[in-house]
């Protein structure tokens, strides 16, 4: 019986495209330039921000996104980015009694604009805040922590195989993948992800009818 509900952030909860926007602004390229650079790292397998370094070849992503911060161009999210199932499947959940948590790989300022914008969850965290990172184990020990019952019955949902989906699996939980965003679309029919998933959802209108 699932008892928690653990869901990623970016492309699960939120959508990515205003924070490549404001990347590409920053960089001074083309929006379509550096999107286009997204999708063929993601089809590559490598990480997200490769494609800012294909941009800009040795950038110091850490003292970049201090500059932007200090410039006002720091991350933004705010209501416009939730997709919009997000609130009354969030509420609809919390409404079955299972708990519910929101934990990604984001930062400290996401973490905080995200309780700032009260979604119906009982727990919000990011992987900044934690001191540790998907897909490493420690960080779905932290979520099975604060799910506050055994790994098994915790359901993780996310759009990332490597980061959602692989590694949540490997810890014991449950696991919805989320056609979503590219790395939903793109995986979504992938055999080794339709062999791990226990769930394979189009919204997340349908974790309701999971859960209960």
């Amino acid at each position: 019986m699932i008892q928690a509900i653990a869901l990623d952030v970016g492309e699960t909860l939120i959508r990515d495209d205003r924070g490549w926007a404001s990347w590409a602004d920053w960089l001074g390229v083309p929006r379509h330039t550096l999107s286009a650079l997204v999708g063929a790292v993601v089809a590559q397998g490598r990480d997200n921000a490769d494609a800012i370094r294909l941009v800009r070849p040795g950038i110091d992503l850490a003292a970049e996104f201090a500059a932007r911060e200090q410039a006002g161009q720091g991350e933004m999210i705010d209501e416009t980015d939730l997709y919009p199932d997000v609130r009354p499947a969030l509420a609809a959940l919390r409404g079955t009694g299972a708990r519910v948590i929101v934990a990604g790989n984001q930062t400290v300022r996401a973490g905080e604009r995200l309780r700032a914008l009260d979604l119906p969850a009982d727990a919000i965290a990011t992987s900044a805040e934690w001191g540790v990172a998907k897909p490493e184990a420690r960080f779905f020990e932290r979520v099975v922590d604060l799910a506050g019952c055994a790994p098994e019955a915790v359901l993780y949902v996310g759009d990332h195989s490597a980061n959602d989906l692989y590694p949540a699996k490997a810890a014991g939980l449950r696991v919805a993948h989320l056609r979503r965003g590219p790395w939903g679309h793109l995986w979504a029919d992938d055999p080794d992800v339709v062999a791990a998933a226990d769930w394979r959802i189009n919204s997340l209108d349908d974790l309701v009818g999971i859960v209960s």
